[in-house]
């Protein structure tokens, strides 16, 4: 594994399987997994001054600023744990984002080395949305197509009762999706000619996803 890759963001359109993949990843390779919730919901815990920033704007009910974002993300990155590897997971959405990313990560000495993305066919994505079922106790996520729990509508890890998110609709899916086509899907061109790009089928089993992904990752 000496061309291992570790600095990596996870792409995909809604409901193509990075939630899976992303605890494949994280799990084998022993790197922090990083979203953009989870970040913002950490410096706003740890009440950094970006973090109580973020905070004023989330109280408010207003989106959260790239500048802030981003400068949340430099501060998650630069933490000791992103030594030796992250995963990227809903960061960055638009090309603003990923310019920003590269920069920042340049200058903390921690580039993005990869770029996955899970491709899967739009008619595929609404039948997997529509199965999808969540913990809303440990956040555990499950499919009624793939990934079904040993008990049905139970968590296999914590034994709560499962259900589905309010935008795992058909109608809000929709939406969803629209806007990643619009905003998110540009960033499949650009780590393409940043040379960085990583093509997974993520319409085979999610065995054979987990073996593409590591494949790309281990230079094979």
């Amino acid at each position: 594994m000496k061309n291992i890759k570790l600095n990596i963001v996870l792409m995909g359109a809604p409901g193509a399987g990075k939630g899976t993949q992303s605890e494949f990843i994280v799990k084998k390779y022993g790197i922090s997994h990083i979203s953009t919730g989870d970040m913002l919901r950490e410096a706003m815990a740890e009440k950094t001054p970006i973090g109580l920033k973020a905070a004023s704007y989330i109280n408010s009910g207003a989106l959260v600023p790239d500048d802030v974002v981003i400068a949340i993300v430099r501060e998650r990155l630069s933490k000791p744990d992103c030594a030796k590897g992250y995963l990227l997971d809903g960061f960055p959405r638009t090309i603003a984002q990923a310019k920003a990313l590269k920069e920042l990560t340049s200058e903390i000495g921690r580039p993005v080395q990869v770029a996955l993305n899970l491709s899967v066919d739009e008619s595929i994505l609404i039948s997997r949305i529509v199965s999808r079922r969540v913990c809303p106790k440990c956040g555990a996520s499950y499919n009624l197509l793939s990934k079904k729990p040993c008990k049905d509508d139970v968590c296999d890890t914590c034994g709560s009762e499962l259900v589905q998110r309010p935008d795992d609709t058909k109608e809000k899916f929709t939406t969803r999706l629209n806007a990643y086509n619009t905003s998110t899907k540009p960033l499949i061109d650009f780590y393409r000619d940043e040379r960085i790009l990583s093509e997974i089928d993520g319409m085979a089993d999610i065995d054979a996803i987990a073996k593409s992904i590591s494949d790309s990752l281990e230079g094979k």
